[in-house]
C-alpha cells in the first residue's frame, strides 16, 4: 500500500519506477490515490517497453473510484476540479485477474508464482 503522502511530491517517472519495481518484484501495489490520466498512460507505456515474454508479462490495474466532488463533470475535471481520491490496485498480469468490479467492490484473484 503507497500512501498518498508519499508520492505526492513526486515526479511522474519516479511515481511509475516505484510501482514497476514493486510490480516486478511479483507485489500487487495499491495505491491510496490513484495516478492522473497523463501518469497512467505513461505507466502502460514504460509497462509495455519493459514486456518480455520469458520475464516480465506486463500488468494488470483496476481503479476503486473515489468520493466525488460537487464539480466533478466535465466542467469540473476541465478547470482543474477532478477528484482523484481513488483507491488503484496494480500487479503482475500472470498473478491479478479481476474478477467482478462495480462501484462498491473490486474481487480479485490473486495466484502464486
Amino acid at each position: 500500500m503507497i500512501s498518498a503522502d508519499r508520492i505526492e511530491g513526486m515526479r511522474t517517472m519516479e511515481k511509475i519506477r516505484l510501482i514497476l519495481d514493486g510490480v516486478h518484484d511479483g507485489n500487487i501495489v495499491i495505491l491510496e490515490r490513484g495516478l492522473d490520466p497523463d501518469e497512467e498512460s505513461k505507466l502502460i507505456e514504460v509497462t509495455m517497453s519493459e514486456i518480455n515474454p520469458d520475464g516480465f508479462t506486463g500488468i494488470e490495474i483496476e481503479t476503486y473510484p473515489g468520493e466525488k466532488k460537487n464539480d466533478s463533470g466535465l466542467l469540473g475535471r476541465l478547470i482543474g476540479n477532478d477528484d482523484s481520491s481513488k483507491l488503484t490496485v496494480i500487479g503482475p498480469a500472470n498473478r491479478l485477474e479481476t474478477l467482478h468490479k462495480d462501484e462498491t467492490l473490486i474481487s480479485t484473484l490473486v495466484t502464486r508464482t
